[in-house]
C-alpha cells in the first residue's frame, strides 16, 4: 500500500519508464562525452577541432545518427511523463500535487544550478525545473490538445533557424560555427588548468545556456518534447501499454529517421561543412531525431514485452530508477578524467578513443545500479530529493 505522503514505492513502479529512463541516461552520454573531452564548439561543428577522419569520423557518424538528440528527445519525454505520473499518484491524498510538485522543482534547480557552475555547464536540470515550472498547468490537459501545443513549441525554433538562413545566410552563426583557433587553444588551456581557472569558461557558458539560449531555443525544444511525453504517457505509449503493432510502426519511424538524418549528413558534405548550409543542415537532425526516439520507444516496449524480467530489462531498468545519479555520476567521473583538477585529458582525447571510454563506463553505471537497489530502494540522490520534497527522511534501505 502507498504511503499517502510519500513517493511511488519500487514496486509499484512501471518498469517500462524506468527501462526507458535507463535507455536515455546511457545514451545522453555518448553525446555529452564530446562536451566533457573537447571544446564547445564541436558539438555545433565537428570539423573544428579534433581529427575527423577515419574511426574518428564513423565514431563522430555514429553518435550524430543514433544518439545526438535522440536521448536527450527520450528522456525529456520522460520528464514530461513523470510530471503527469507524479500528480497522479498524489490524488486522494491529504497532501497538494502542486505544491509537492513546486517544492520538488525548486529543488531539481537548485542542484541544477550547482551542478552548472561547480562541475559543468552542459547541464539539463535547470531547463527541466524551469520548463516544469510552467507546464505543470497543462499536466490536466487533453493529451490531444498537449501534442499540439507541443508541436507548435516545437516549431518555433526550427523556424527560426530556416529564415535565419534564408536571410542572414553564414552570418547568421559564422562565430559559432567557425571559431577562432585562439578561442578553442583558451577553452582547451582553461580546462586542462585547476578548478578555479575553468570558473573562467564555465560561468559564462552556463548563464548564457540558462538566459538567452533557454529563451531562445532550450524552452521550446524541451517545453515541448515534455507536452508530447505527458501526451504519450497519457495514450499509453510510455508505459508500453498499446499494441504491439503501434510500437512496431514506431521503430519503423526509427528507420526512416536515421535515413533522414543521412539525408542531412550527405547535404552538409556536398557543401563543404559551410556556415551558409549550417542552419538547414541542423533541420535533418532535429526533427530526424524525434522519429529515431519514437523507434526508440518501439524497440524498448517490444523487448520489454518479449522478456519482461530478463537481465538487460533488469539492468536499463535499474539505471533509470537511479537516472538522477546516474546523470550526475556521469559527470563527475568524466570532469575529473579530463579536467585539470583529475587527469587533465581534455583535448588530445580522441572521438573514437572518448566512445572507447563511454562503453566502459556504461558497464560501470549498470553493475553499481544494479548492485545499489539490491540493498536499497532509490538513489542516494533520487533519496535526497525526495526527502527534500516531502520535508522528512525517507526510508533508503530495503
Amino acid at each position: 500500500m502507498t504511503d499517502e505522503t510519500g513517493p511511488t514505492p519500487p514496486p509499484e513502479r512501471i518498469v517500462s519508464l524506468d527501462a526507458l529512463r535507463g535507455v536515455a541516461v546511457l545514451g545522453i552520454l555518448v553525446i555529452n562525452v564530446r562536451l566533457f573531452s573537447m571544446p564547445e564548439a564541436t558539438l555545433t561543428n565537428p570539423t573544428v577541432y579534433g581529427d575527423f577522419t577515419g574511426v574518428n569520423y564513423w565514431s563522430w557518424l555514429f553518435g550524430h545518427v543514433l544518439a545526438e538528440l535522440k536521448f536527450i528527445t527520450l528522456f525529456s519525454a520522460l520528464f514530461g511523463a513523470g510530471i503527469v505520473l507524479f500528480l497522479e499518484s498524489k490524488r486522494g491524498t491529504d497532501r497538494s500535487g502542486v505544491l509537492l510538485h513546486y517544492r520538488r522543482t525548486a529543488w531539481l534547480i537548485v542542484i541544477g544550478l550547482a551542478h552548472a557552475y561547480l562541475l559543468w555547464y552542459g547541464d539539463i536540470l535547470v531547463a527541466y525545473g524551469l520548463c516544469a515550472l510552467v507546464l505543470v498547468s497543462f499536466s490536466g490537459w487533453k493529451p490531444s490538445t498537449q501534442a499540439g501545443i507541443g508541436l507548435v513549441f516545437l516549431l518555433f525554433p526550427s523556424l527560426l533557424e530556416v529564415l535565419a538562413g534564408v536571410s542572414m545566410g553564414g552570418d547568421a552563426i559564422a562565430g559559432q560555427w567557425q571559431p577562432a583557433e585562439a578561442a578553442l587553444q583558451s577553452e582547451v588551456a582553461t580546462y586542462r588548468g585547476g578548478w578555479i581557472e575553468q570558473l573562467d569558461h564555465r560561468v559564462p557558458a552556463s548563464f548564457a545556456r540558462q538566459t538567452g539560449g533557454f529563451i531562445g531555443q532550450t524552452f521550446w525544444r524541451v517545453g515541448g518534447t515534455v507536452l508530447l511525453g505527458m501526451a504519450m504517457y497519457k495514450w499509453g505509449v510510455l508505459s508500453g501499454e498499446r499494441s504491439s503493432r503501434l510500437y512496431r510502426w514506431l521503430l519503423a519511424g526509427g528507420v526512416v529517421g536515421i535515413g533522414v538524418i543521412l539525408l542531412g549528413v550527405w547535404y552538409i558534405e556536398i557543401n563543404d561543412w559551410s556556415a551558409d548550409a549550417a542552419l538547414f543542415w541542423r533541420q535533418f537532425n532535429y526533427w530526424g531525431s524525434f522519429l529515431v526516439a519514437g523507434g526508440y520507444i518501439g524497440a524498448v516496449a517490444l523487448y520489454t514485452r518479449w522478456r519482461p524480467d530478463g537481465p538487460l530489462v533488469r539492468a536499463f531498468a535499474a539505471v533509470g530508477r537511479t537516472a538522477f545519479t546516474n546523470y550526475l555520476l556521469q559527470t563527475v567521473v568524466a570532469t575529473t578524467v579530463f579536467y585539470g583538477h583529475g587527469l587533465g585529458l581534455f583535448g588530445p582525447v580522441s572521438r573514437v578513443e572518448a566512445l572507447g571510454m563511454v562503453v566502459v563506463f556504461w558497464v560501470i553505471q549498470v553493475v553499481l545500479s544494479v548492485g545499489w537497489l539490491r540493498r536499497f530502494r532509490f538513489g542516494p540522490v533520487e533519496w535526497l530529493l525526495r526527502t527534500l520534497t516531502y520535508g522528512h527522511r525517507q526510508p533508503l534501505p530495503r
